[in-house]
């Protein structure tokens, strides 16, 4: 298992150096779920909702939590990020919609978290523009599955 990069030696948290680190292209795909009721996912599917077209907004909503991932998660170092891209797919057989995200950048650190940003912030958008007929979706599932670029070059996890 790998140390923590995150502490110094006094154990008080930093801010990785990655200066010395070289450029390379990353990538990281990350995906997520919200079940709800049959009725809901028709809602969204027919375009039916009060607030307006879920995905879209939820599409444009995961883009800006990209941006905005080294705002709300303290270490996180600031990327210029030259990608984002979010995919929904309705799964009728099991009530969800899966959310799939990617970001790219060129830099010195990967862009993991930022992919993980995008479907969570796409997932908490479905749930705050469906929550007035359903209050009982869970958001969930939220995972890595892809990270490419850096000394570590690719990984897959699904």
């Amino acid at each position: 298992m790998a140390e923590l990069t995150h502490f110094d030696a006094s154990g008080r948290a930093r801010m990785v150096d990655v200066s010395a680190k070289p450029d390379t292209v990353r990538e990281a795909v990350a995906k997520g779920e919200v079940a709800m009721q049959p009725e809901t996912l028709a809602m969204i599917r027919d375009g039916r909702m009060a607030k307006g077209d879920v995905l879209a907004v939820a599409q444009v909503a995961g883009i800006m939590g990209a941006k905005k991932t080294s705002d709300i998660i303290p270490m996180c170092h600031p990327l210029p990020l030259t990608g984002v891209s979010l995919d929904f797919e309705l799964d009728e057989a099991h009530s969800r919609v899966l959310i799939t995200a990617t970001a790219r950048t060129t830099g010195k650190t990967g862009v993991e978290m930022e992919a993980l940003s995008a479907v969570a912030i796409a997932a908490l958008t479905i749930y705050d523009m469906c929550k007035a007929v359903d209050r009982a979706m869970r958001l969930g599932n939220i995972r890595l599955v892809r990270k490419s670029g850096g000394k570590s070059g690719t990984i897959e996890l699904e």
